[in-house]
């Protein structure tokens, strides 16, 4: 798939207590696997923009094209990933 790209998925930003142990500073690479570590949650709620990124989509809100803010569904302790789209 010539147009298609990886995703950085890093935690900018977390509040209170994620289960899943992560922490501000992790990173995740992620292609046409999930990468290991990654709470289902999170990845569950992050797919569709890591879907719109790695087939070239853009958020027309972002001023990087290639980059978009998502949080987990714990609203009590969330986690704030950055998606960056790379080559």
């Amino acid at each position: 798939m010539d147009n298609w790209y990886k995703v950085k998925a890093k935690v900018v930003s977390q509040k209170g207590h994620c289960e899943a142990g992560l922490k501000v500073g992790d990173e995740f690479i992620i292609g046409d696997t999930t990468p290991a570590g990654i709470c289902t949650w999170a990845f569950y709620t992050l797919f569709p923009f890591i879907s719109a990124l790695q087939s070239g989509g853009v958020f027309p809100w972002e001023k990087d094209k290639d980059t978009t803010t998502a949080a987990c569904v714990d609203s009590t302790n969330p986690v704030v990933f950055e998606l960056k789209r790379i080559k």
